[in-house]
């Protein structure tokens, strides 16, 4: 075979196709054929077919689509090669082996019958192959090893779908899990934004009030400023054309100031008369002081010498008084005496009269002095009325000039011309009520203080910020809503598998609960209406009692309550592993084969690693490791295959 390129041609079995439940009867038929070769047609093999010396070979061309089935024919259930096909012809299928024993006789030369068990049915022979000839059909074996392989390959791929579906699905819960996290950090977060947003947004609006009132306010100057400044424009209009009849009037000021200046000229010779008056007075008055002092000079001379002459009448007094008291005592003579009285009194006579005379020329020179200080007063008072009218002229001088500068700035301010407006004065202008209305329009602008020259300049600043303010306050409003959708939708998707994770754990709970106990009933129920923050409570009634609550349930009641609810959240979302430390330690005889057989049948989906010293659970496992001390502080493991052992110990 290897010589001729046959090693590796197919059997006959692997490339017939045979039509299902007829298997056995193909078989009968085909018999050892379905090991024969199969080679193409036309192939030269018969130097292969002389070399061999010492074996069996059967050859079939493959060869199809020569040969039609016939109606009724096993040819009609099988699909092969055309040499298969005509030996097919030849068998007539019948349903049954009554049937075949009763059309046997009427059979032609060549053609026999088959029921699809694989009865053939010949004339003058029969073939049955029934019990364990039956069940080795090759062609059945084929076709279920066939079906076998599609199965497992398609089971492989279902496998291999779910096995990406779960890594999809932990994927995807493990991304939720993380989402929901970082939603949760970034919802605490944006909590705490909020906050801190609402302050600064309540700041913000009450600054923002201020400023609405500020803005209410500047909205209100600005009114009043524009009424001003339109009052204002309407009063500078009326005063300057006040002014131009103002200025109409500068001619008349100019004569008037010729006026001035004549006047001027006059004032200016009668201020040096005055002057040289003022000179000749200034000397009479230094004349007339020289004059007073030495007459004050004497005045005192005389004073003292009449000060004096009482002194020394004074003393004659006494002695006169002195002389009488003596003369009234003494013993000497009285003409003596009177003659002395006598002299006495004429030297009084004399003193007094000298002292009327001194007294006399002390008046007529108070009197002088009076006099020439009097006409000294007069030339001081003249000379001050001159110096004030002088200073009166000067001043009014001044005033003209400075007048008739300002005017002249102002015209210029204004664009106009002297000479050009002094042209167009009218005879009727008057400066006095120029000058009243002035006061008038001055009071008026004074009243408008204080004005903020930088209020619009302000209130523009303060509508930018407004602005600037409003477009924030909409974006923060807008982030928060696209927060609180996010945050409802995240909401929603929570309550809604968190929803149908309880109704499926609480339906796998109903179920494992009475297989663990043998009867009896337990559901989980919410604790809350809501479901984000609702806890989950479990109500267990083991048969036979009634309990309210799970506190007052055994220690091995509680331990099959608790693995019922595990089991029913691995049978939810199955672990790699799962691993049970002496869950069985509470439990009796009986509820240990329950639990045994609720992991074995788990055991399917979930790989149990159980820590137990109960014989019944070991019996359950498939592979024991456990730890032994045959030598004192020496540890060792040993590991049990429970299937090896048990063939070990039958054989």
């Amino acid at each position: 075979l290897e010589a001729q390129g046959l090693s590796s041609a197919p059997r006959l079995a692997e490339i017939v196709d045979v039509e299902t439940g007829w298997e056995a009867a193909v078989e009968v038929v085909l018999g050892a054929w379905l090991q024969s070769v199969v080679v193409k047609a036309g192939s030269d093999h018969g130097r292969a077919l002389d070399a061999l010396e010492n074996a069996a070979l059967d050859l079939v061309e493959d060869s199809a689509g020569k040969i039609s089935p016939k109606k009724g024919s096993l040819a009609e259930k099988v699909r092969a090669p055309d040499a298969v096909m005509n030996w097919m012809n030849g068998v007539t299928i019948v349903k049954s082996l009554g049937a075949a024993w009763e059309q046997r006789s009427g059979l032609d030369e060549g053609q026999s019958l088959i029921t699809p068990e694989g009865e053939w049915v010949g004339t003058g022979w029969v073939r049955v192959a029934r019990g364990e000839a039956g069940r080795d059909s090759m062609l059945a074996r084929a076709k279920a090893i066939e079906a076998l392989e599609a199965e497992v390959g398609q089971r492989s791929a279902e496998a291999e779908k779910l096995a990406q579906a779960v890594g999809k699905g932990q994927a995807e819960m493990d991304t939720l899990a993380a989402q929901v996290q970082e939603q949760q950090a970034a919802v605490t977060a944006l909590h705490r934004r909020r906050s801190e947003v609402d302050g600064r947004l309540e700041s913000r609006r009450s600054g923002l009030k201020l400023v609405t009132e500020r803005q209410t306010a500047l909205d209100e100057e600005g009114k009043q400023l524009r009424q001003g400044l339109e009052d204002d424009e309407r009063t500078v209009r009326e005063a300057r054309g006040r002014l131009e009849q103002r200025v109409g009037r500068m001619a008349g000021l100019k004569e008037a100031r010729d006026g001035l200046e004549s006047q001027r000229s006059e004032l200016m010779s009668r201020r040096e008369t005055a002057r040289k008056a003022l000179g000749s007075a200034r000397d009479q008055r230094h004349d007339l002081a020289l004059k007073a002092e030495s007459r004050r000079a004497s005045l005192d001379s005389l004073r003292q010498s009449l000060e004096r002459m009482d002194t020394q009448l004074s003393q004659l007094q006494q002695r006169y008084l002195n002389l009488s008291e003596q003369m009234a005592r003494a013993d000497q003579p009285e003409e003596r005496h009177r003659a002395e009285m006598d002299g006495l009194l004429a030297r009084r006579v004399e003193t007094e009269g000298r002292l009327g005379e001194a007294r006399a020329r002390l008046q007529g020179l108070e009197n002088d002095y009076r006099e020439k200080d009097a006409q000294r007063q007069r030339a001081i008072r003249a000379s001050d009325e001159i110096r004030e009218d002088l200073e009166r002229a000067r001043l009014r001088q001044q005033e003209v000039q400075l007048n008739a500068r300002n005017l002249q700035t102002q015209v210029e301010e204004l664009g106009g011309d002297v000479a050009t407006l002094a042209e167009t004065l009218s005879e009727e202008a008057d400066v006095e009520a120029w000058s009243a209305e002035l006061d008038t329009l001055q009071i008026k602008i004074a009243r408008l203080e204080p004005v903020n020259l930088a209020a619009i300049q302000e209130f523009e600043e303060e509508q930018k910020r407004k602005e600037y303010l409003d477009s924030q306050n909409d974006d923060l409003c807008s982030a928060l809503t696209t927060l609180e959708n996010a945050i409802a939708k995240i909401d929603r998707k929570t309550r809604t598998r968190f929803k149908e994770t309880f109704e499926r754990v609480n339906k796998g709970v109903q179920e494992l609960f009475p297989r663990l106990f043998g009867g009896g009933h337990a559901y989980l129920e919410l604790t809350g209406e809501d479901l984000l923050t609702t806890g989950v409570g479990i109500m267990a009634q083991p048969p036979g009692k009634r309990v309210s609550s799970l506190h007052l349930l055994s220690g091995g009641e509680k331990a099959l309550t608790a693995v019922a609810f595990v089991f029913a959240i691995f049978r939810l979302n199955p672990a790699p592993f799962c691993l049970l430390d002496e869950v069985d330690a509470p439990l009796d005889d009986a509820n240990v084969v329950r639990f045994s057989t609720m992991v074995r049948e788990m055991s399917e989906s979930v790989q149990f690693i159980v820590v137990t010293h109960n014989k019944i659970t070991m019996e359950m496992a498939r592979q024991l490791s456990g730890v032994t001390m045959r030598e004192p502080g020496v540890s060792r493991l040993v590991q049990v295959d429970i299937e090896e052992a048990a063939a070990l110990a039958a054989s």
